[in-house]
């Protein structure tokens, strides 16, 4: 029988084939590893990707004029396939939406045949009236209650306002803590029950007469108000501080 001896101990032909087999795996899994680690993205790879990303956002989202938008991509695996690419790289998205918190951008380089997909989170600041101090229900908003400041818009739950003038004189439905931002449904610019002047046009001319509202309504809202005269219900549009105006 044929032995083979290895520092004076005899092997047997089966534990020779044992041992060339993990010695076969372990070159394989070597030569695996070193090619994985060959592709895998370098740290200035990672960040031209990722400005890429960044860069195909500001480009097409489009944000309302006296905003601004901010945009930070999501950190990426270095285990990622990636190379210097040999032309720029392609970008492209499915939406281009400034209401979006997050859009996903496809990052690839057809030459080196990689692609990766990168999240991107917006952050689109604008002006808001914002609670100068804590205010209570029921509290009629004074100029000296509010400023101006800039706000996460996509983070807003409701919708805002760029401009004191139209809540002035409006009235709180809720309680405001210092710095928080004043939504539509936080005011009543016409309040439920309580009297409005109903200004009626036709024709260029204008009617006003008192009238009691029947539902709260912010500016441009339409909602139903009473004739207090004729009693008759009408719906008209709210136009400013405690008015209401209909269209005949």
């Amino acid at each position: 029988m044929f032995n083979l001896t290895i520092r004076s101990y005899p092997l047997s032909i089966s534990k020779c084939r044992a041992l060339l087999k993990v010695f076969y795996l372990s070159m394989v899994f070597f030569f695996v590893l070193f090619s994985a680690s060959s592709y895998s993205a370098t740290k200035q790879q990672i960040i031209e990707i990722q400005k890429a990303a960044q860069k195909h956002v500001l480009n097409t989202v489009r944000p309302e004029s006296g905003t601004k938008l901010e945009v930070h991509a999501a950190d990426i695996d270095n285990r990622v396939r990636a190379s210097n690419c040999p032309e720029p790289l392609e970008t492209s998205s499915t939406s281009s939406n400034p209401a979006a918190s997050n859009i996903t951008v496809l990052v690839k380089c057809p030459s080196d045949n990689w692609r990766v997909y990168v999240p991107v989170r917006l952050t689109l600041t604008g002006p808001q009236v914002i609670a100068k101090h804590s205010l209570n229900r029921g509290q009629v908003i004074a100029k000296s209650d509010v400023y101006i400041g800039m706000v996460d818009l996509l983070r807003q739950r409701r919708q805002g306002f760029s401009s004191v003038n139209g809540i002035i004189g409006a009235k709180l439905k809720r309680n405001l803590r210092a710095g928080e931002a004043v939504e539509s449904s936080d005011i009543c610019v016409v309040c439920r029950n309580e009297s409005v002047v109903i200004k009626a046009i036709h024709n260029g001319m204008a009617i006003t007469t008192k009238g009691t509202a029947l539902t709260d309504g912010s500016q441009g809202e339409q909602i139903k108000v009473k004739n207090n005269k004729s009693n008759r219900i009408i719906v008209g549009r709210v136009t400013g501080i405690a008015e209401v105006t209909v269209q005949f």
